[in-house]
């Protein structure tokens, strides 16, 4: 039997459920208000923040009652402005604890093999090597020997050179230390050569394995950045030169550039400014 207290409710109308949807989506701006607000460090007056949301005060004050209770917004005693609360840290260390990035990327993965016709890798960064952790087959008949688990050099590949061009200078100088050795005739060996062509990748936003680490395989790729706009995995297509030919580089590139982009979006990252 159903209590009387819901017997006495009936059913909820469609108009209430509408209410309710309509005010969920205006308290969540409030928060994206506070989040993306720059220009306020040390948090939002009520009269700002009805202004920038187009609300009345007595709305936002209506709104913000619950967030404050949950901790996601703060209120300063004496100023009396908002600010996000503590219990944001909180679910945004839970997220990033239970983010399982292989699992994120697969359909995007997939997704660009299937455009391109070529394999298709997830990569880490474990200096001064890239180490492969995931990856979808061509469907072509010549694959790529590569392996989950398996480590290449980072200033050879165009998933190293694309952690490589986001890095810190001591980072760089450890793979350089490290030795460059000649991998195949056009493998850049020098110094000055990596960091010109690490230039060129920030410029252009994909970095190129023009058959430097393997004879007749040439790569592309690009990075994934995490909430603090670090590169925490690169995506990369990979193919025999004479299916990924010079001609096909642009337009790999910008396939490349829109799944790592679409990743960063499915991780809350957020792309850089370029320098």
């Amino acid at each position: 039997m159903p209590s009387s207290d819901n017997a006495n409710q009936g059913p909820e109308l469609p108009g209430a459920r509408r209410n309710a949807s309509s005010s969920l989506r205006r308290a969540l701006s409030i928060l994206m208000h506070l989040a993306d607000d720059d220009g306020h460090p040390h948090g939002t007056s009520l009269t700002d923040l009805a202004t920038g949301l187009g609300m009345s005060k007595s709305t936002v004050l209506r709104l913000v009652g619950p967030l404050r209770e949950s901790r996601l917004v703060d209120q300063d005693p004496e100023s009396g402005h908002y600010r996000l609360g503590p219990q944001n840290a909180l679910l945004g260390q839970l997220y990033l604890e239970r983010l399982d990035i292989r699992r994120t990327a697969s359909p995007l993965l997939h997704r660009l093999a299937q455009d391109v016709h070529e394999a298709v890798h997830l990569v880490t960064f474990d200096p001064p090597e890239i180490v492969y952790i995931d990856k979808v087959e061509s469907p072509q008949a010549v694959r790529m020997h590569s392996r989950v688990g398996g480590r290449q050099p980072a200033y050879c590949t165009a998933t190293g050179k694309a952690f490589l061009a986001h890095a810190s200078d001591d980072v760089v100088d450890k793979v350089i230390a490290a030795g460059m050795p000649a991998r195949t005739p056009a493998t850049l060996t020098e110094p000055e050569q990596l960091q010109a062509e690490l230039a060129r990748t920030r410029d252009r936003g994909y970095a190129v394995d023009d058959v430097e680490n393997e004879l007749d395989i040439r790569c592309v790729a690009a990075p994934a950045f995490d909430h603090s706009g670090a590169v925490v995995t690169a995506v990369s297509i990979s193919g025999p030169a004479s299916r990924v030919t010079h001609d096909r580089l642009e337009e790999i590139g910008r396939q490349v550039i829109e799944t790592a982009r679409a990743l960063t979006d499915r991780i809350g990252g957020i792309t850089p400014t370029p320098r």
